[in-house]
């Protein structure tokens, strides 16, 4: 049997190598109340504000292209499948970058643009929050790290893409997408259920 103290310690070993598997959500908004507001620049040069996004569904995805659990999404090209899924039911998909400068997964506008592209992505855009402002307001832990906020600004679900916490792309095909979960439920007119999953990736890699 594997010691408390073992798990423990690999725990702690993969918090230290910028990995978890399945984090419980820190503090964060709630479901049913206000996502925070922000205002945040992208790879192009332009400002976006949540308030000014209003009437629509938005959807908020943190994410790392270093981070292998990031890879696995992109590279199986899932994480744009739901990208376009996510357009095509009239969502707004952002894209936040809070890797901080010197840490994995920071990137310049130019080369955030250049993944995009690259990766075949269809993010409306790619926000770019190198001091974790945003990323900390929301509670965002790990990459991927997803949000889905309602018409009216309210926070409809927090956590992980998919309830398989691994690296592994073989395990798409039967895991259960939570965003796309929460797309059907909004466009049927039903809650969001569930409305909070266990996120897993690499941890964000903030400032502080």
């Amino acid at each position: 049997m594997i010691s408390r103290r073992f798990m423990l310690f690999a725990f702690a070993a993969a918090l230290l190598a910028g990995t978890a598997m399945a984090l419980p959500a820190a503090a964060s908004p709630e479901i049913g109340k206000p996502a925070p507001d922000f205002l945040a620049v992208d790879s192009n040069g332009k400002t976006v504000k949540l308030s000014d996004l209003r009437g629509k569904l938005v959807v908020l995805e943190w994410t790392n292209h270093d981070c292998p659990y990031v890879k696995k999404h992109y590279g199986a090209s899932n994480m744009q499948a739901t990208q376009r899924d996510a357009a095509a039911d009239g969502a707004v998909w952002l894209s936040v970058i809070s890797s901080a400068p010197g840490t994995q997964g920071y990137v310049q506008p130019a080369e955030a643009n250049e993944l995009t592209v690259k990766r075949g992505a269809s993010p409306a855009n790619v926000l770019l929050d190198p001091t974790g402002a945003i990323g900390k307001a929301y509670g965002a832990q790990t990459t991927p790290h997803m949000y889905m906020i309602g018409k009216d600004g309210a926070l409809l679900y927090k956590g992980g893409i998919d309830d398989k916490p691994t690296a592994n792309p073989a395990d798409i095909a039967t895991a259960k997408n939570y965003v796309r979960t929460a797309l059907e439920a909004v466009k049927a007119g039903r809650a969001v259920d569930p409305a909070v999953t266990r996120a897993y990736g690499c941890t964000v890699k903030y400032s502080s």
